[in-house]
């Protein structure tokens, strides 16, 4: 069933006075409730290169707040999530409940990894820039002769450490993880990664969405079980590809971000390529408009 239109105004960033702001994100700004919580808000931001554009995707924050609460409830049987039950609105004052209704999730305070966990069921991106140099994604090997959206034999588990803002997340071998949060952690890291990408990969090739990479962030609770939190299997942390869109050997379309970078590796600025650096040019309308629609076709699609 297609989910109803958001019609909430764009939010830049949200402005509690009723709770201490901790950090802005790239997209989501997070309070603390008490010590024990955070209230975690998706504004409509999108960032690119690891540049926060000006200009919001409205909608956005209210569709990856949907979405990530339909994988959590979908994968919660392989490994447990920071959601808390309560409703978001509850800790803010009645004022306030417009920035929070639809695009917050109210989760347990976690001790982070300090690592992603990305998982690759195909070769894109920086993996195929890789592969393309030496065979390889992150110190795994791979078959010789695969081509650009190829899909892999089995999907592989590349790390990456996590970036400060304005940075770029660096890839790492299994064995520097390993080196970074213990080995014994790591393994359960990978192995529930992994669990995680087959399952929602299966999922979602029924409702039409090949699922090419995503990365997954963890986190420790009281008792050391090792826990998913922040956002699950979004456009903004995933490769959604149209089933009926793919060809292998060239990028298939989109349902994630893809649209604002392939826009801005070609705008030019006093007739030179934009350096990734901020501020972000401005995005048209049109741009816009089109990545809003097309975080609304995947979230359509997969609640189908």
């Amino acid at each position: 069933m297609s989910q109803p239109a958001t019609t909430s105004l764009p939010l830049l960033e949200s402005r509690l006075q009723s709770l201490p702001l901790l950090a802005r994100g790239k997209v989501r700004d997070n309070y603390a409730v008490g010590d024990d919580r955070l209230l975690m808000v998706a504004s409509d931001r999108l960032s690119a290169f690891d540049v926060v554009m000006g200009e919001p995707i409205p909608g956005k924050g209210e569709l990856l707040t949907r979405m990530a609460l339909f994988w959590f409830d979908k994968l919660g049987h392989i490994v447990p999530n920071h959601l808390t039950g309560e409703a978001p609105e509850s800790v803010v004052s009645a004022a306030e409940r417009p920035q929070v209704t639809g695009r917050s999730m109210l989760v347990k305070r976690l001790k982070p990894l300090p690592v992603e966990a990305v998982v690759r069921g195909y070769l894109a991106g920086s993996g195929w820039k890789e592969y393309q140099h030496n065979g390889e994604v992150c110190g795994v090997k791979l078959p010789a002769g695969l081509r650009n959206a190829s899909r892999l034999p089995a999907p592989i588990f590349t790390p990456a450490t996590k970036a400060e803002m304005g940075a770029h997340d660096e890839n790492i071998s299994f064995e520097q993880m390993a080196a970074i949060i213990g080995p014994v952690l790591a393994g359960q890291v990978r192995r529930v990664a992994i669990a995680l990408y087959e399952t929602a990969a299966a999922f979602a090739l029924g409702k039409g969405i090949i699922i090419a990479d995503t990365k997954f962030e963890f986190g420790l609770d009281e008792h050391g079980t090792l826990t998913l939190m922040d956002e699950v299997l979004t456009p903004d942390s995933s490769r959604f590809w149209p089933v009926e869109g793919y060809v292998e050997g060239s990028n298939p379309p989109s349902y994630d971000k893809q649209f604002v970078r392939d826009w801005l590796e070609q705008v030019r600025i006093d007739g030179r390529p934009w350096n990734k650096q901020a501020p972000a040019p401005a995005l048209p309308a049109d741009v816009v408009a089109h990545t809003a629609t097309r975080y609304r076709e995947a979230l359509d699609r997969l609640m189908a």
